[in-house]
């Protein structure tokens, strides 16, 4: 399966009100049909509140380069 990349998590959150917590996020990207992998990737994630999109997004990415 191919990686994540910011535009697919972007249109994941979209909706999205901060803070929050991981598992309001993981509901959203469901409720907006995103692909399995972001789904899986947002609800395994270590963090689990969030301040912002650019929180998720580091949380997602750290060590990716991006």
């Amino acid at each position: 399966m191919a990686e994540i990349n910011p535009t697919d998590l972007q249109k994941a959150l979209k909706g999205a009100t901060y803070p929050t917590d991981r598992e309001h996020l993981t509901e959203l990207a469901k409720k907006n049909k995103a692909d399995q992998k972001v789904v899986e990737t947002i609800s395994h994630l270590r963090e689990k509140e969030f301040d912002g999109p650019d929180k998720v997004q580091q949380a997602v990415f750290k060590g990716k380069g991006t």
